[in-house]
């Protein structure tokens, strides 16, 4: 189970991030893991080796190197104070459109290795990271062929950079789960973006888990919920088995 850390050169700075593959001999078909506003932390990088274990080369960067050292955050103390002044500073350094840009990096840091297979990627979010999983997958359309969003929020607003927005854009295959107890996610939020993926001839799954709450993913979260998070995985691995690779039967670890 190789784990590397790397630095990647992007427009704004030097981005650092954490590579993960399989135990056996590659190459592999690529997946870029956008994290939640929790940033890099154990649970996550423990997230990303298990979607490594499962056949893939696991690209998990860190979307605030803009902001420069911090944590690594712990969700239960967070969660105590003042999420806001802990977290914002943090969120506000990066976006969907930065996030998009920053993924021309990625990207580019990828086709580098001789371990990666195929010239299609797939991409997964939660939280923050699902908006940034969409933008990302529709901005370069032509690099993912699979992408899936978890508990993301303001996926359908009034924004510029919402991410229902970009539909027309996107050629991969989207797969949408949200929280039924979620704020940012509310159901008329969700109805828009379904019609936005419908009206685009966008091949998704859009999907509420009852009972679950904003962030049931994240093991390391108050709310996470271990029944809804395996039904998750399965979920994402079935997407990224149909589109990345569809030789292998997959397993999840």
């Amino acid at each position: 189970m190789p784990h590397e850390q790397v630095a990647i050169q992007t427009r704004d700075g030097e981005c650092h991030a954490h590579v993960m593959s399989p135990a056996d001999q590659g190459p592999w078909p690529a997946v870029i893991f956008y994290a939640d506003a929790g940033g890099i932390r154990p649970a996550v990088v423990d997230m990303a080796q298990r979607l490594a274990d499962a056949g893939y080369l696991v690209l998990l960067p860190d979307l605030f190197y803009r902001y420069g050292p911090y944590g690594p955050l712990v969700p239960t103390e967070v969660f105590k104070g003042d999420v806001g002044a802990i977290l914002g500073p943090l969120m506000a350094t990066t976006n969907n459109i930065k996030a998009a840009e920053d993924t021309e990096a990625f990207l580019a840091y990828l086709n580098t290795r001789t371990d990666v297979a195929g010239d299609k990627a797939g991409a997964v979010g939660f939280c923050m990271g699902g908006g940034m999983a969409i933008t990302s997958a529709a901005t370069h359309s032509d690099h993912f062929a699979a992408v899936a969003s978890f508990h993301g929020g303001n996926l359908a607003n009034d924004a510029p950079s919402s991410p229902h927005r970009f539909a027309p854009k996107l050629k991969a295959e989207l797969y949408v789960a949200g929280a039924d107890n979620d704020a940012s996610y509310p159901p008329a939020m969700a109805e828009r973006l379904e019609a936005a993926l419908t009206e685009a001839g966008v091949r998704h799954f859009a999907e509420i888990y009852p009972g679950a709450a904003h962030g049931w993913m994240m093991p390391d979260f108050p709310v996470y919920d271990r029944v809804s998070a395996e039904r998750g995985w399965q979920a994402m691995l079935a997407l990224f088995h149909r589109n990345l690779r569809n030789d292998k039967i997959l397993k999840c670890s």
